[in-house]
């Protein structure tokens, strides 16, 4: 994977780490580009084109929180993955809710974070917009599909319910294909971490949870009692048709 110089854009201000994520991503064979302002972080991630963005949360003149929201509105697709030294549960929502592929919490491993870099670059949504796995399958071949109260356009990746629309980020859409097409099958939060994000940390279970509960807005599920998206305490998930 590092052979293809993937382009990494770095946005982060502390010198120190800056040198350190550099000097091993370069090492690994990626292209890096580093800027340690969110302002510009922000401006340089709307105008170039990145395989992945590494964004810190506490930023001078933006924050990374604001400089992922606004680069979601703008339609930039570049997985982002925030680093960030806050450790409240709250914090780590705030990203994902925003658009944030996923989150990791400073002090990190230099190996965990190559692999969860692989990983959602594996899995993010490249040029044409088609994940080859899942997005590609589910475009060309299930199009429109109704259930009770709602309704998925695979083509367009917009929940319609009633006269209400909603826009589905590449995670919620992916997340959404995999529980669709195992109607029934109850699936544990570590195969949807493997197969919507391409890994399984036990860590890393609470981003299904938050990317559930968004989904579970958007279809309209009952708050704490799904109709389609069921909780199967001490199992993982269900979706009911």
């Amino acid at each position: 994977m590092a052979s293809q110089k993937i382009r990494v854009l770095v946005i982060e201000d502390e010198p120190g780490l800056v040198m350190t994520l550099t000097d091993r991503l370069e090492a690994e064979g990626y292209q890096v580009t580093s800027i340690m302002d969110g302002q510009e972080g922000f401006e340089t991630a709307k105008t170039k084109s990145f395989d992945i963005i590494l964004l810190d949360v506490m930023l001078p003149r933006k924050s990374g929180f604001d400089v992922c929201q606004d680069l979601r509105s703008e339609g930039v697709p570049s997985p982002i993955l925030m680093l960030t030294a806050r450790g409240q549960t709250v914090d780590r929502v705030t990203g994902l809710k925003l658009g944030a592929d996923d989150y990791l919490c400073k002090p990190f491993e230099m190996e965990e974070l190559l692999a969860r870099m692989e990983a959602i670059i594996r899995r993010s949504v490249t040029k044409g917009g088609n994940d080859p796995l899942i997005l590609e399958k589910t475009i060309t071949k299930r199009g429109e599909e109704r259930y009770e109260g709602f309704s998925i356009n695979f083509a367009t990746a917009e929940v319609q319910r009633g006269e209400q629309r909603f826009t589905l980020s590449a995670q919620e859409y992916k997340l959404l294909s995999f529980l669709t097409d195992h109607p029934l099958q109850i699936v544990s939060r570590e195969q949807l971490l493997e197969a919507v994000w391409g890994y399984g940390y036990d860590t890393t279970t609470r981003t299904v949870d938050v990317h559930i509960a968004w989904l579970r807005k958007k279809i309209g599920d009952t708050e704490g009692q799904g109709r389609h998206i069921v909780t199967v305490r001490g199992l993982g998930y269900q979706f009911i048709p």
